[in-house]
């Protein structure tokens, strides 16, 4: 920002409404308008955080080996309006700690009446639950808890040693909609959901002393929790949901289980075991599919690496906001490794596609 004008588009000198209390918050102004009531609920809401929400059900239908269909888009349209239920809630529930805090939030400086957050709260939630409800009852017997489970960590959890736990559940309960929705069964996403929700955990955990700073080990364990998940996620990049099937389907045709051996296929018994550039040619789609979630793996890392890095050294409330705004965007990655992973390589694209546009409209609007 710089002094000529503020981020919201007022002229130089206008009056705020309140002193700005953090680093990664951007301080409301206080000019009448339509845009900046408009302004106000987009922090209220924090919307940039939205590009990392539709990846949960991509990757969810993807773990189930379906294609998207038009329950999946029911379950992204549940997945946002519970996400956005949740922003407000927190709000709410937060808003005499927001008003020591940070007084240059939508409700402590006045911008929005705590009756209308809880207002939107209620209504995002009931739009939720019908449109999960128009995706089919399994996915709204996914749905529903993921909406107690939000409203439970904002109204009690939250400031509880259950909080990142609770945090977490909701993500992956996020990825389970996704499933249960395209497919009607969530048990083949649950590895995926696992990982998912484990990397949330960490960034909660890192996020709960982003307004006054505190310990380095939140964020050095985040770190090493997302060297882990790296590593757990490219593992298994040339497997998938098929690789057994077809080995195994293989294995019977051959009779390779009941001899013990394998029979003799003309040149490749005389010359050995084929080269892995033939074997990688004979399912061309492994190969990039492989590539593809490793270079996704890759860049999940590198969106957390430096900012959890620097967390440790400083674990101060900029740098702290700083490391959990990077692990909200690294979300976006993250989904789109699982989603590869599990042969679904152009939604992978497409989620992948996501996280420079939130990285771009977060610079408006902080994400934290």
């Amino acid at each position: 920002m710089n002094l000529r004008e503020s981020p919201g588009g007022c002229p130089a000198g206008a009056p705020t409404a309140a002193p700005r209390a953090t680093a990664g918050d951007t301080p409301p102004c206080a000019c009448p308008g339509r845009s900046h009531r408009g302004r106000a609920w987009a922090e209220l809401l924090r919307l940039p955080a939205l590009f990392s929400v539709p990846g949960d059900a991509l990757a969810g239908a993807a773990a189930t080996g379906a294609a998207p269909n038009s329950r999946t888009l029911l379950a992204i349209g549940s997945s946002l309006c519970l996400y956005e239920a949740g922003m407000a809630l927190n709000d709410w529930a937060d808003r005499d700690v927001d008003a020591v805090e940070r007084p240059h939030r939508p409700l402590p400086s006045g911008r929005i009446r705590p009756a209308a957050a809880l207002t939107a709260a209620c209504a995002l939630t009931g739009a939720g639950l019908a449109l999960a409800a128009r995706a089919g009852r399994p996915a709204l017997v996914v749905a529903a808890p993921l909406a107690a489970t939000v409203w439970a960590y904002d109204l009690g959890l939250k400031h509880t040693s259950a909080g990142p736990v609770a945090m977490g559940t909701a993500r992956g309960l996020d990825l389970l909609l996704g499933a249960a929705a395209t497919s009607g069964g969530t048990r083949p996403a649950l590895p995926s959901a696992a990982l998912l929700g484990t990397h949330t955990l960490a960034v909660t955990t890192v996020s709960r002393q982003e307004a006054q700073g505190g310990s380095p080990l939140p964020p050095l364990a985040a770190l090493a929790t997302t060297a882990l998940l790296s590593r757990l996620v490219t593992r298994r990049s040339s497997g998938g949901p098929t690789t057994g099937r077809r080995q195994a389907t293989g294995h019977r045709a051959t009779g390779h289980r009941a001899t013990g051996h394998r029979p003799a296929t003309g040149p490749r018994s005389a010359t050995g075991p084929r080269p892995a550039g033939l074997r990688a040619d004979r399912f061309p789609g492994r190969d990039s599919g492989a590539l593809l979630t490793t270079a996704l793996g890759a860049a999940y890392a590198a969106t957390t690496a430096r900012p959890y890095f620097h967390a440790t050294l400083n674990p101060s409330p900029p740098l702290t906001q700083r490391a959990v705004g990077a692990g909200i965007r690294a979300t976006i990655p993250l989904q789109a490794a699982l989603t590869a992973r599990s042969r679904g390589t152009v939604t992978a694209v497409l989620i992948a596609a996501l996280a420079p546009l939130g990285a771009r409209f977060a610079k408006k609007v902080s994400v934290t």
